[in-house]
């Protein structure tokens, strides 16, 4: 298969970096486009402490990417990425095993169906070998367990301040599940911008008693936590340490941290409260707000139980649950474009986990999508990016706008979309629409852009 090149870019050996999920993903998509393509995997000549075998595309973590109905986020993903044509998800059908709507697989005929279609590629050569530099033209996918040289090599190619290494995550939940008339909008002394703004967007305050606060305290300090593998204990710092482990410190400790009343007043009471747990938003639109210094190792029945204790969040909806454990991602917003690639070269593109997006489906979209557009920039033609009404092309753009002082990974959800022009109430039809929107939307971009391997070839 070949591809019409505008210039010499096009024949070119490409480097993908990585043979995960999101590394094989956009090596398959860029060897379909006519494209010599060399993969490099670092096992089994180095190790990580979560992978068991060298096959690509291991899953180390679970073997469900979650359910594939549309009126769910990660089945709206997966419903685009297969008008995209992803390989990953072709696989996961081969290797599917009975889990109701879930899309599980059988890891071990997974990653053999993935190790199979890229070895055999003729465009596809497989080297196992630790990549120490970066040099474009190139797709990195190295996960979130990327190894120290090439961390190091990231880090100096791309700002001091662009990958973290430690991942604590507070809750993120829906604004319209949120009561508001508990619920009040201030910042502390109601301080205001320049012009005339509340200071950081405001917060969204949800104030406790003290009834409420010690019940909630006692919930919190003997809710049920969940203890990772190995690799995944990492030592707490104090700006980031579990919520239900500093609540543990004291009574009060945390009413005199992140939940502390001063400089607020309750509407509903004209005074301050006893503690107020604060949320700040999350994405420009106001539909996502982060529960402010509520990273947590709690399990997700507990969190769901537990921060519903929390006045004003009885009904919440999570968008995203807490979490705390070592990983390495960029801090995307600061340092890359809106494609994902370095800001001084636009063919060296980032995908996967590395991009700072969560779960199975989040990375190999990442990944499909940096195949398709590493193939277009080296045929003299622009990066495409989904339209923000879709979900991929909505993740996208959660990374290049949000907050790059509070940035933190993100999974597919339906607070990442426009909302509707209309009104709807009802939860089910109003992710129906949602998901119609974007399946014709992303249907519509394919023929476009011409994306489909197909249409590439001619």
């Amino acid at each position: 298969m070949t591809v019409n090149s505008a210039n010499d870019d096009a024949d070119r050996i490409v480097s993908v970096v990585g043979g995960g999920l999101a590394g094989s993903e956009a090596a398959w998509q860029l060897a379909e486009r006519g494209h010599k393509v060399v993969l490099h995997e670092m096992r089994p000549v180095k190790t990580t402490p979560a992978h068991h075998t060298d096959c690509l595309a291991e899953l180390v973590c679970s073997n469900t990417f979650k359910s594939t109905e549309t009126t769910n986020a990660h089945g709206l993903l997966k419903a685009e990425m297969r008008l995209m044509g992803s390989m990953i998800l072709e696989c996961a059908d081969e290797a599917r095993v009975q889990a109701g709507s879930a899309l599980a697989v059988d890891r071990d005929i997974f990653a053999a169906a993935v190790t199979s279609r890229i070895e055999s590629h003729p465009n596809i050569e497989t080297k196992r070998e630790e990549m120490t530099a970066l040099a474009a033209p190139c797709v990195v996918a190295t996960g979130p367990l990327t190894s120290d040289a090439l961390a190091s090599a990231m880090r100096e190619r791309l700002g001091v301040n662009a990958l973290a290494f430690y991942d604590a995550i507070a809750p993120i939940v829906s604004r319209e599940s949120i009561d508001q008339s508990i619920a009040f909008s201030a910042s502390r002394y109601d301080r205001e911008t320049m012009d005339g703004a509340s200071e950081e967007g405001s917060y969204l305050n949800c104030p406790m008693n003290r009834e409420e606060y010690d019940a909630f305290i006692s919930e919190l300090t003997t809710a049920d936590q969940f203890h990772g593998h190995e690799f995944d204990e990492v030592p707490y710092f104090e700006g980031c340490m579990p919520v239900e482990v500093a609540a543990k410190r004291g009574a009060d400790t945390l009413r005199f941290g992140p939940l502390k009343p001063v400089g607020l007043t309750d509407p509903r009471t004209d005074r301050r409260p006893w503690a107020v747990v604060q949320l700040r938003r999350e994405d420009k639109h106001g539909r996502m707000w982060n529960v402010v210094g509520f990273q947590t190792r709690l399990r997700i029945p507990e969190q769901q139980r537990v921060l519903r204790m929390i006045p004003g969040l009885a009904a919440a909806e999570f968008l995203r649950y807490g979490s705390i454990h070592r990983n390495s991602y960029l801090n995307s917003p600061a340092a890359l474009t809106p494609h994902l690639s370095a800001r001084d070269d636009s063919t060296m593109l980032f995908a996967g986990q590395i991009t700072g997006v969560e779960g199975y489906t989040e990375s190999s979209a990442t990944g499909l999508l940096a195949g398709i557009n590493l193939s277009r920039l080296l045929s003299g033609l622009e990066p495409a990016l989904p339209p923000p009404t879709t979900m991929t092309g909505a993740l996208y753009r959660y990374l290049r706008e949000a907050d790059p002082k509070h940035f933190q990974p993100m999974n597919a959800n339906f607070g990442l979309l426009d909302d509707l022009a209309e009104t709807i109430r009802d939860k089910k039809k109003k992710r129906e629409m949602f998901a119609l929107r974007a399946l014709q939307a992303t249907a519509e971009w394919v023929e476009r852009f011409s994306l489909s391997t197909q249409q590439a070839a001619h």
